[in-house]
């Protein structure tokens, strides 16, 4: 695994083999943030990692000028493992443990950017864009960015805008407007 951009690109991350997460593949992230360069200047932006995992996208936010950067996962494991490599590439990053959905229902931040990584087998994936809306977790014309399971069809949500995929990874991009 390995950051693809930015300030820190083609650094190397090697995290713990026994981290219960599954890494969005640099084929992906490296299509994703294809995508985003050519949307967003990151510089500055307010960026949101949600089960986080590996920490892979917010040290690929935090590479490209993302401040702050929050990455948000319960796992004890995982948080420590991104405090620890954040702290090695002196990035900015804030890390909390704390169930997802508490996170959102309870923040009192906005952001730019969101990613949104759960498991696939997570039986709420279909309604994180919607609490992220209705608990005003995205500025306006903030991105949020769903990974998930091909066999899932986000594109009747709420601020839908697009569907991407790249292998097994589907993303879906969504956006709030005024």
């Amino acid at each position: 695994m390995r950051i693809i951009g930015g300030k820190y690109g083609r650094r190397l991350i090697n995290p713990p083999k026994n981290l219960p997460v599954r890494p969005t593949t640099d084929l992906a992230k490296e299509g994703l943030f294809n995508i985003l360069h050519n949307r967003i200047d990151f510089t500055g932006k307010k960026a949101l990692d949600l089960f986080s995992g590996t920490g892979s996208i917010s040290y690929e936010f935090a590479s490209r000028g993302c401040t702050p950067v929050v990455s948000v996962d319960q796992n004890y494991r995982c948080t420590q493992f991104i405090k620890d490599t954040a702290r090695s590439f002196e990035m900015d990053i804030q890390v909390i443990r704390s169930d997802v959905f508490r996170f959102i229902k309870s923040s009192p931040f906005t952001f730019d950017l969101i990613f949104c990584d759960p498991p696939y087998d997570l039986p709420e994936i279909s309604k994180i864009s919607e609490m992220i809306f209705r608990f005003d977790l995205l500025h306006t014309n903030g991105l949020l960015i769903i990974e998930h399971p091909g066999t899932l069809d986000l594109s009747g949500q709420l601020g839908f805008t697009e569907h991407r995929k790249y292998g097994h990874v589907n993303f879906s991009f969504f956006q709030k407007t005024a």
